[in-house]
């Protein structure tokens, strides 16, 4: 099993990132867990960029994509809402064929950020007809450095949380779309 783990957040030390690290660091064997981290460095979308004009940063995204069996999205809440760079990415998607099907779920770093979900679930479900989302795991470790956050979540009652749900993204990932 393949998943793609896109952060949403451009920020170098990022929280979110750091979190995706750990939980590849830790997921279970038969689930390979890669990490995207570029949506700072995506150009802004734009239609007159499509097709033979796609930049290659973008076609690099939509590669991984498509090589990927599902998607974890994890990221930060701006200003009660999606960060620019994540709303950017999703926007290079929507007019391609790799998103409509793709398996996805959410992940969260935070305690808070509840409205940025809700918009982004309500995206989600828009350009995919597989997003899972009662496949859903929040971690609080707002404000912790990267190495904290390895720590935290590699805690033992973290650890089974994230594999757990690792497990649970992954059946649905595997699952015909007639009966997720």
């Amino acid at each position: 099993m393949k998943i793609l783990a896109i952060s949403g957040s451009a920020r170098r030390n990022s929280t979110n990132t750091a979190m995706l690290r750990a939980i590849r660091a830790i997921a279970p064997s038969d689930i390979e867990v890669s990490i995207f981290d570029g949506v700072g460095r995506l150009p802004v979308f734009s239609p007159d960029l499509e097709g033979e004009s796609l930049p290659e940063a973008v076609r690099d995204f939509i590669d991984l994509i498509a090589q990927s069996d599902g998607l974890i999205i994890a990221s930060p809440e701006y200003v009660r809402s999606i960060p620019g760079g994540l709303k950017n990415a999703i926007d290079w998607l929507v007019s391609g064929d790799d998103i409509v099907h793709k398996p996805i779920a959410l992940l969260h770093a935070s305690h808070r950020g509840d409205d940025m979900l809700a918009g982004l679930r309500t995206i989600l479900a828009t350009i995919t007809d597989r997003f899972a989302g009662d496949i859903f795991l929040r971690l609080p470790l707002m404000k912790l450095k990267p190495a904290e956050v390895f720590k935290a979540v590699e805690a033992a009652e973290n650890r089974s949380r994230v594999q757990a749900y690792l497990q649970a993204f992954s059946a649905y990932c595997m699952a015909d779309s007639k009966t997720a």
